[in-house]
């Protein structure tokens, strides 16, 4: 749609009126703020919601994989055979042993429910990034040393070279019944994934002294796969899951936290719509802001019909108005949205500190920071929707000023 300079100059003078009417120039503002929060909003929850499900994925399956192999009744024979196997199936990328085991650890009085990892040396050496303190290189077989999760250590309160006492219930029978096995182990590394839960919970250790500790001998409980494709893992391991059939099951990343994911989604999807309705509002208030322009413009609207000015001219001035009313809301609501992410996490440990309530519980929400991603592909989405509702906006009173009648308006005056 392209203006002359006649038609531009009119729709300028209308998007800046003048002190006598005041109350059409506080009606545009307010249109304009509420597109630009409308669009904020929308650009930072899906970011959000989007950076939760990257985040948690990243963050599983980068601890666990994309899925595991796991023996029925917790122990795996034969595993060499398995893993080489599920290693040559086209998809899998890489294939490691893994043993994991709920136990009890104590110190100095505490006690903490936990999970045994028992790594290969190469998986303990990728965790080496998420070490707070320590070295994971320590983690040796034979050698009595551990490393654990933040949350675990605050929680126990126990320091760098302290001793944890790790307990597995089944112990070896005696003529007094089964005393439970009690190892200590020496902390060497305190790491953090991000993940809460795994944060509280994890001790890694070599995997052959957790086959000491849990004295399975040399077996393992389960193989972590890491696949060429997350979203097609069930797709890639199907064949291993068939040729395992009654010895093992294939548990994929999505069946592992299918109740947090789905949860995530239809979150999303809520939250999408309810801020789509909010969108809708701003249109709406871009419609009752040119509907009084042009009650307030009649006159002008006549003279200039009486002075050449065609219905498509007048068409064309009242819907540049109103549109450029949403693209400058539009713009400042991407621009306000993409601030509001950069700066999240001081603006959340901010609004927590004057409030003086913990508005990011890891404990609840998994993670220990607020994650973001922003998708160029959703703002553009978002941005386009929002001015083509502020475009359908216009159309009716930009009508209704085309369709205006000179003779009827001039008589009364």
């Amino acid at each position: 749609m392209i203006l002359s300079s006649f038609e531009w100059s009119i729709a300028k003078r209308y998007m800046l009126p003048g002190r006598s009417e005041a109350v059409i120039a506080l009606v545009a503002g307010i249109s304009i703020t509420v597109v630009m929060l409308s669009v904020a909003m929308l650009v930072i929850v899906m970011s959000v919601m989007n950076g939760f499900r990257a985040e948690l994925l990243d963050r599983i399956t980068g601890l666990n994989g994309h899925a595991v192999v796991q023996a029925y009744g917790g122990r795996l024979e034969n595993w060499e055979e398995v893993l080489e196997e599920v290693r040559q199936t086209p998809g899998v990328v890489e294939a490691s042993p893994l043993i994991e085991q709920p136990l009890l650890a104590t110190y100095n009085g505490r006690a903490e429910g936990i999970f045994v990892r028992g790594n290969t040396p190469g998986d303990i050496e990728e965790m080496a990034e998420n070490v707070l303190v320590g070295d994971m290189s320590t983690l040796q077989p034979g050698a009595r040393n551990v490393a654990i999760g933040s949350r675990l250590q605050q929680n126990l309160g126990i320091r760098l070279g302290e001793t944890i006492t790790i307990i597995n219930p089944q112990g070896r029978p005696t003529p007094f019944g089964t005393v439970p096995r009690q190892i200590g182990y020496t902390v060497t590394a305190v790491f953090e994934v991000g993940l809460y839960d795994f944060d509280e919970r994890f001790v890694v250790m070599p995997i052959p002294s957790a086959q000491t500790l849990l004295m399975t001998g040399d077996t393992i409980s389960m193989i972590e796969v890491q696949t060429e494709d997350a979203d097609r893992v069930n797709e890639i391991l199907a064949p291993v899951a068939e040729r395992l059939s009654g010895r093992a099951v294939v548990t994929d990343w999505q069946q592992m936290n299918a109740s947090l994911f789905e949860a995530l989604q239809v979150e999303r999807v809520a939250m999408a719509f309810a801020l789509g309705i909010i969108v809708l509002v701003a249109a709406f208030n871009i419609l009752s802001s040119l509907v009084m322009l042009v009650r307030s413009k009649t006159r002008d609207i006549a003279i200039m019909r009486t002075m050449g000015a065609t219905r498509r001219s007048l068409l064309k001035i009242f819907v540049t108005t109103g549109s450029i009313v949403g693209v400058i809301g539009t713009g400042a609501g991407v621009a306000l949205g993409l601030i509001v992410l950069f700066f999240r996490q001081p603006i959340v440990e901010g609004i927590s500190a004057v409030l003086g309530v913990e508005l990011w519980d890891p404990s609840v929400r998994f993670l220990t920071e607020l994650p973001a991603r922003t998708d160029p592909l959703e703002v553009l989405t978002i941005a386009g929707m929002t001015m083509g509702l502020a475009f359908l906006a216009t159309l009716y009173p930009s009508y209704r000023a085309a369709n205006t009648d000179p003779v009827e308006v001039l008589r009364y005056e």
